[in-house]
């Protein structure tokens, strides 16, 4: 009987995660990053819901219906908790049923697997605590970061500690119904690249988008450059009857459960917290490469600034891609054709950078990097500040500008 209930219940979840139910499964190891939360922690529901399905897999079915109930009564509208409860007890009454086999749709039945999956994968994956490789640099002000895995419907929150990034905590994520890479107004996808998140929106919203909603920067000037098109990219919440959706199921937005967008609430209170979306997550220390080239693009930005400062046109030109733009479409050769007429006529150049960010762009095309600073220009003709950002590009394994244009 025990091990007709465990084929039952969890063969077919079992199947669709390709999860290795065994004694490494279930020795404490995939719960050790629950250590960190209590029961008035938003990742607690998710911790509860982990550890039901575990104990399941081991034939523990009264602590997994113990789990569940204690999981319904934090997260009563929680649908897949609901689920596996109904499942449970199915099996008690001795009419052990296939995964969900309650579900009418056959889709709605693979959304719920595919969050059971998403979810219990992250416990088996300790990487998380590890900072993301694209989190090159954060400047002292911005005080977080927020790093988006679309293919693992998770979000990772890390804090800047004098220049050291910190692991915060990660949480279950909805993205688009067709997945990433964004392309059109209207193609379900959501969009991969480096975005700063605005202020909570204040106008009243419809229940639809929970606790509230923070809008994204998309279109960026890379998205514009290469023709992507669409607005409205926001990251918000769920309806109130709702606790969590399927892992793709928005219409590009990137959907939390409202007590998770709660709990992330002050790390975007400062209306400009960079948000990378990748569709490929790697950790820093997994590629040299990536370590070289960070360094490299470091030192080739201080290069830029002492070339322009030293009035030596033609090494600070020589910095700028074959294919760059500018926030006003200026292609490459009108930037050199400016930038000599300005040159040719200053005198005491002094150029100080500060309160620099770095990031690798995610981009399968090209390597790039998106740099972010301010900018404190004098000259006998000007003076200046302003927050500037650029689009770097390696061109024959050398760090270019490929965009340039006020942040």
């Amino acid at each position: 009987m025990m091990h007709r209930l465990r084929l039952t219940l969890t063969l077919m979840l079992v199947a669709a995660a390709a999860l290795p139910w065994n004694a490494t499964a279930v020795d404490g190891r995939p719960f050790s990053s629950f250590a960190s939360f209590n029961k008035f922690s938003p990742n607690y529901t998710e911790n509860l819901l982990v550890r039901s399905l575990f104990d399941i897999g081991q034939g523990k079915l009264q602590p997994a219906l113990n789990t569940i109930n204690e999981l319904l009564k934090l997260a009563p509208n929680f649908q897949l908790a609901h689920l596996v409860r109904g499942d449970l007890l199915m099996a008690y009454a001795k009419q052990p049923q296939a995964f969900a086999s309650g579900v009418s749709s056959p889709e709605r039945t693979k959304d719920f697997r595919e969050e059971a999956r998403v979810r219990i994968e992250r416990y088996l994956d300790e990487r998380p605590q590890r900072i993301p490789e694209p989190l090159w640099q954060l400047h002292d002000s911005q005080k977080y970061a927020i790093v988006i895995d679309t293919n693992r419907s998770r979000l990772f929150l890390y804090s800047n500690e004098r220049g050291k990034l910190r692991y915060l905590a990660d949480f279950y994520v909805t993205v688009g119904k067709n997945g990433a890479e964004k392309q059109t107004e209207g193609d379900k996808r959501t969009p991969v690249g480096v975005y700063y998140a605005s202020s909570k929106l204040i106008q009243k919203l419809p229940d639809f988008y929970g606790y509230g909603a923070y809008p994204l920067n998309y279109p960026n000037e890379w998205d514009v450059r290469q023709g992507k098109n669409g607005s409205g990219i926001w990251l918000h919440g769920t309806p109130s009857n709702t606790y969590s959706r399927p892992p793709r199921a928005s219409d590009g937005c990137v959907v939390m459960t409202n007590p998770d967008l709660k709990a992330i609430a002050p790390a975007l209170s400062s209306g400009n917290t960079p948000v990378i979306i990748t569709d490929n997550l790697t950790w820093q220390g997994e590629s040299e490469n990536a370590v070289l080239q960070r360094e490299a693009l470091m030192q080739t930005l201080e290069t830029w600034r002492k070339d322009w400062q030293s009035q030596d046109t033609d090494r600070y030109l020589s910095h700028y891609a074959n294919e760059f733009f500018s926030s006003g479409n200026t292609d490459l050769n009108a930037w050199k054709a400016h930038k000599q007429r300005i040159q040719s006529r200053s005198d005491n150049v002094q150029v100080k950078l500060g309160n620099v960010d770095m990031y690798r762009y995610p981009s399968k095309s090209k390597a790039m990097a998106i740099v972010s600073f301010d900018q404190d220009y004098k000259s006998n003709l000007l003076s200046n500040k302003m927050r500037k950002r650029q689009y770097w590009v390696l061109e024959n394994k050398r760090w270019k500008i490929l965009y340039e244009g006020p942040a």
